[in-house]
């Protein structure tokens, strides 16, 4: 039997799931919370501990209430239910931690597969989703990639990113440093090879975007 508690802040809801799981084979409702706090509460008190929380996403702040369960109970198997079926929203309910999701169009039958897998420890994810969460995975790569290269530089290859991120011609970086032209070109040219690009503007961007933000900061 998989033990299954229900959290959801709308007791309609929350009863309605609790009875048509209640005649699933193989789930237990274990119990059901109306908000964060009983949930944890609940949870804590229960044994054997439930295999899955049931976290109606429902809720304004639901990735918050995610990561709150998660902070508390990062032992804990967490479904969450009702999640909008957009990339964006998938994608910030996976970073905040669950373990699964079912979103607002789906069926019991796909709730009750999705509790079996979690149970399991697997995830059951629609292949559009699937798709948007490598794309994610690729983007976090590709800035980890960069604050490597990023902390590779020197410190007077940062100063020098700073300024051209300022605008300063090589020219002008040459006169704020004190430093021969061919000097400021030669750190240029090293700066490039090391983020990976080919022209100043784009290290400039890397700059104005963040990726290089903790590598520059206070210079």
């Amino acid at each position: 039997m998989n033990r299954v508690l229900v959290v959801s802040g709308i007791c309609l809801y929350r009863d309605g799931l609790t009875e048509l799981l209640g005649r699933a084979a193989g789930i237990d409702v274990v119990g059901t919370a109306s908000d964060v706090n009983e949930g944890i509460a609940l949870y804590r008190s229960l044994d054997p501990k439930p295999d899955v929380i049931l976290l109606d996403t429902l809720h304004p702040d639901g990735v918050g209430i995610i990561r709150h369960f998660r902070d508390v109970l990062p032992e804990a198997r967490i479904l969450a239910l009702t999640v909008p079926n957009r990339e964006r929203s998938v994608i910030d309910i996976a970073e905040a931690g669950v373990s699964g999701f079912v979103t607002s169009e789906a069926s019991i039958t796909d709730l009750i597969a999705a509790i079996e897998s979690v149970a399991r420890g697997e995830a059951l994810c629609p292949p559009s989703i699937v798709a948007a969460l490598l794309l994610r995975l690729a983007s976090l790569a590709r800035d980890r990639q960069t604050n490597n290269a990023a902390l590779a530089l020197t410190d007077r290859e940062r100063q020098i990113v700073s300024l051209i991120d300022a605008g300063l011609s090589n020219k002008q970086i040459a006169q704020r440093l004190r430093i021969e032209l061919p000097t400021v070109k030669n750190h240029v040219h090293h700066i490039l090879t090391k983020l990976g690009v080919q022209r100043r503007s784009e290290a400039a961007a890397l700059v104005r975007e963040g990726s290089l933000s903790r590598a520059t900061h206070g210079i």
